[in-house]
């Protein structure tokens, strides 16, 4: 029994601690404060911002019947401008029947299976990125929401997973996004590592990428061992990450350099 309630308390110490690392709502900056005036300019105007040709292939899939059921998003859920609103804003959210969270590309290959009876798309796919982005255009401008409490097995799943020291280089997220951000790293200033604007076009890739994309793209920088797309790992962090910005405003589809 003493040892039960010792580890129950080292456990509440720990979860303690984590919690002293998240970000307070007066701390939380947006990467893109931090970049060159030209791009943001990129990103401000939508004839400009590259992302936005992801965004029409994506409206265009909307209208687009597919699958055995020969239906389309918008037979369901008809103006995204209307029922998509604040959608991304609240992914990662809690899906009943698989009693886990599930992001937004995760949400749409659902409704793909169940509702389309088609195949999912892959993760990184034009289409998926296509249609993520159309989606979270809607949510643009309005604050990241968090707030579901059967999200929070997830969430202490994803800043434990934040937290962790791991590959050869022996760092955590923590390490750069709450510890050194505004530093620079190869003369690159280190953001505090917000989901906000996904999917993102990012100059270095010269294409869209998810916000998965980008988590493995820091694991690999880690010289860490990978999570596979779509894993319970990369969507706890996710889901962490969306409580960790909670409050800050959509951007999505950004540009990042």
């Amino acid at each position: 029994m003493r040892r039960a309630v010792l580890f129950a308390a080292m456990l509440a110490v720990i979860g303690s601690l984590a919690r002293a690392s998240d970000l307070p709502p007066d701390k939380q900056r947006s990467s893109y404060q931090d970049m060159a005036p030209a791009t943001r300019a990129m990103q401000d105007a939508d004839t400009d911002n590259p992302a936005m040709l992801w965004v029409l292939d994506g409206e265009a899939l909307w209208q687009t019947k597919a699958g055995n059921a020969g239906r389309a998003c918008a037979d369901c859920h008809g103006d995204a401008k209307q029922s998509m609103r604040g959608t991304a804003a609240r992914h990662p959210a809690f899906d009943e029947k698989l009693n886990a969270p599930v992001n937004l590309e995760g949400r749409i290959n659902i409704c793909r299976t169940e509702q389309q009876q088609t195949a999912p798309l892959p993760y990184e796919s034009k289409e998926l990125l296509a249609l993520s982005a159309y989606v979270a255009l809607q949510s643009r401008g309005l604050p990241i929401e968090s707030r579901d409490p059967r999200l929070e097995p997830a969430i202490s799943a994803g800043r434990a997973e934040f937290m962790r020291r791991q590959g050869q280089l022996n760092l955590g997220c923590v390490h750069c996004h709450d510890q050194r951000f505004g530093e620079k790293l190869a003369g690159s200033t280190i953001p505090q590592g917000h989901p906000n604007g996904y999917p993102i076009y990012r100059l270095e890739w010269q294409t869209l990428g998810s916000l998965q994309r980008r988590l493995r793209n820091c694991l690999t920088g880690m010289r860490a061992d990978n999570y596979p797309l779509g894993s319970p790992e990369l969507v706890a962090l996710e889901t962490y990450l969306m409580r960790r910005a909670r409050g800050m405003t959509v951007e999505s589809p950004a540009v990042r350099p």
